[in-house]
């Protein structure tokens, strides 16, 4: 993609308005614990500690209205804290000569190195910086410098405390979280009846169980029928896979195939149904359509036979036991899919989070880490934005700082969009909020009204569009600066001249030292690969010992495979959007070469899949020679990840000897499901290993299933 390309199209997306609304209800929440700080402190403490206290409340809010499960009161309180924490250090800071500079430096790396804890945790640092810069204007005293941190603490704890008494919606984000992956199961489901090869999205389920990882006060409340529900669905998603696959499964054609295909079809519709009486909390309604086939009685049709009927008879009962956990808020069904073991995620209170938070950054200590780069951006960019803004000679240089910080983000895609969003909406904002300062002149009580309808309005205005809630945002501080003494014209041309010079330096210095996406596909797909053989290998080893406790093995190694699927998938979504030509990552590998590997890695993942559907019981006979193909195909995937970041060819000549010596014993082994599902997912490895070496040494031609995902994956 062409430079002109990119930025066109990140433009566009940044300033795109979307017809979506917060809930009005926790916008005016939000707005109302602003108003409950900003008015008495305007009324006993005066402006300057009025703008303290409605920043720190401002953006306690905003911290609250993050992608996050956490509790919002403890969200509202650790943002509020940092708000204190770094006003206090300013206001100390800006009393020193030259060490304010230094000061904003650290605080920048420091924000930038939050992302490695998350997004949520990356946003709110950004916004700590944001404050500081605009309520640190001028020296004060240390007594001054401690009241202003703890006004604008104060607003944190008052967020969290009209949150806690005035609550709305609080297990919405879980409930959303556990409804989509219940609705991605329904279009899987409907996916397969015509593709039975397709993939499912990894991205809802892994959300539903970040969701499901609760605070010990969050167990103690959740809703009765969320118990259990993300356990079931992580056991019907393979279970649809094994009842689709042709190999494993039902054939590819007659009818047993359209057996099959009517199966899944009832298998949708009554997920749908149950992910609607997730998200609304209403009872549960299965559609007439979804019949007694898939909810009633077991799966008996004489067409379906072997392992295709174990697979539609598991369905079958996985299905009765999500109806009948949502019915009845049955507390005895597992809450983890854990096979064969239980218990509840547990996530940890928030002032428990600072060890783990530390090891976090740690990790991301060392140079080529993309947060560190971000770090080292953000510091670079804050601090030479308010040099500029000092040297020339403008009154309110902070502002160019605070865009420079708000715009950054550690992706190109983000940072243009919002870059080209914060330019426009803060132009926007502030020119209208100051042409209704010069033409009504309103007093103190007035602008602080303002600024809490036009903080509201943000709220409301959050899922709508970047630009949009810029406009009031921007509105929100001017009116809040209002309430100091200046000439509100001289102001606004200098805050929208401060704008274009923040924004410009972090779009500038982003171009100048990138982050490109594109030349770390080539890490992200060995990581994949790497994990996916281990995923592979921990599922076939169950075969030959089924009485071992291997359960948590399967599930560790399913979920570093989820997680590095993800990674990939997220880096090729963000590599899209990147201009110019960049390396794949891979010595002598092309775009092209990347995504057929990409595919082949996604056809070994997906047997893996088949193969945990049809695990055996703890009491079933062992299918020999399993553990040894096991162990030959965890360690060839590993070494094949390390050759293709070091230039090496990728081959599995051993995995293929240790096939040869699996087929001998599984020939002279008595007839089981198991034995010739193992028989039939052991060559489709093979077939899926085949196609990663011509992938990636260019040689042959994509498999039907590489050439239909091809296009969308390119």
């Amino acid at each position: 993609m062409s430079w002109f390309a990119a930025l066109r199209d990140t433009a566009r997306t940044g300033l795109t308005l979307d017809r979506a609304l917060t809930d009005p209800k926790r916008a005016a929440r939000g707005a109302v614990a602003v108003a409950v700080v900003l008015f008495p402190t305007l009324a006993l403490g005066g402006p300057r500690l009025a703008t303290s206290a409605a920043m720190g409340a401002f953006i306690a809010g905003t911290a609250t209205f993050q992608r996050s499960f956490r509790p919002r009161a403890s969200l509202a309180v650790a943002a509020g804290i940092g708000l204190g924490t770094s006003t206090f250090l300013g206001y100390l800071a800006a009393g020193v000569p030259g060490a304010f500079p230094a000061l904003l430096a650290v605080w920048a790396f420091g924000a930038g190195l939050a992302w490695a804890v998350g997004p949520t945790a990356g946003v709110v640092a950004a916004n700590t910086l944001a404050v500081m810069l605009v309520v640190v204007q001028l020296p004060v005293s240390a007594l001054a410098a401690f009241g202003h941190g703890l006004v604008c603490a104060l607003g944190g704890l008052v967020q969290a405390a009209v949150i806690t008494l005035w609550p709305i919606g609080s297990w919405t984000v879980q409930r959303e979280a556990l409804a989509d992956t219940y609705a991605e199961l329904a279009d899987y489901a409907r996916r397969l009846r015509q593709d039975p090869t397709a993939h499912v999205d990894p991205a809802p389920f892994m959300t539903a169980r970040h969701a499901a990882a609760l605070t010990p006060w969050q167990d103690r409340h959740r809703p009765p029928e969320m118990r259990g529900l993300r356990g079931v669905a992580e056991r019907i998603r393979p279970t649809l896979a094994a009842l689709a696959d042709p190999k494993v499964g039902a054939p590819g054609e007659g009818p047993e195939r359209d057996r099959a295909r009517a199966v899944l079809a009832a298998a949708a519709e009554a997920m749908d149904a149950l992910a609607k009486a997730v998200r609304t909390g209403d009872p549960l309604q299965l559609p007439r359509s979804a019949p007694a086939l898939t909810l009633a009685v077991p799966v008996e049709g004489p067409e379906l036979r072997g392992a295709a009927r174990r697979a539609a008879r598991r369905l079958a009962g996985l299905l009765r036991k999500a109806a009948d956990t949502l019915e009845r808020g049955d507390e005895d069904t597992i809450s983890t899919p854990v096979v064969g073991t239980g218990g509840a995620l547990r996530k940890p209170p928030l002032f428990r989070m600072l060890p783990v938070a530390v090891r976090a950054l740690s990790r991301q200590l060392q140079p080529r880490s993309a947060v560190f780069q971000h770090a080292v951006r953000l510091t670079a960019v804050v601090t030479l934005a308010y040099l500029l803004a000092r040297l020339a000679g403008f009154e309110h240089g902070y502002w160019a700082p605070m865009t420079a910080a708000m715009v950054m983000r550690p992706d190109f895609a983000q940072t243009y969009s919002r870059g080209v969003a914060r330019l426009a909406g803060t132009m926007v904002g502030v020119a209208v909020s100051t042409l209704v300062v010069q033409l009504a002149h309103p007093g103190e009580w007035v602008l602080a009204v303002l600024a809490v309808l036009c903080i509201g309005v943000a709220y409301l205005t959050l899922r709508t569009g970047y630009a949009l809630m810029t406009v009031c945002v921007s509105s929100y501080v001017v009116f809040l600066l209002g309430l100091q003494a200046g000439n509100p014209l001289v102001t606004a041309v200098e805050r929208v001249g401060l704008t274009l010079l923040g924004g410009s330096v972090a779009l500038l210095v982003y171009a100048l030292f990138p982050t490109w996406q594109t030349a770390r596909l080539g890490e992200r797909l060995a990581e994949w690969l790497a994990a996916a053989g281990r995923y592979a290998a921990a599922v076939l080893a169950v075969y030959e010992h089924p009485a071992a406790p291997r359960g948590r093995e399967v599930r560790a190694a399913l979920l570093d495979s989820r997680e590095a699927r993800s990674e990939l998938l997220q880096a090729m979504q963000r590599a899209d959007a990147e201009p110019g030509r960049h390396a794949s990552g891979l010595p002598g590998v092309s775009r092209r070469q990347l995504d057929r590997a990409r595919a082949a890695v996604g056809h070994l993942g997906r047997v893996a899949v088949l193969l945990e559907a049809h695990l055996p019981t703890a009491d079933a006979e062992p299918v020999p020679g399993t553990a040894e193909f096991a162990e030959e195909l965890r360690l060839a995937t590993a070494l094949a990840a390390a050759a293709l970041l070091t230039d090496r060819p990728v081959e599995f000549d051993a995995v293929r000897e240790a096939h040869v010596r699996l087929e001998e014993r599984l020939a002279a082994a008595p007839a089981s499901v198991q034995r010739d599902v193992v028989r039939s997912s052991a060559w489709l490895l093979l077939q899926a290993l085949k196609d990663l070496e011509r992938a990636l040494r260019g040689g042959g031609t994509a498999t039907p299933a590489q050439r239909e995902q091809e296009p969308t994956a390119r």
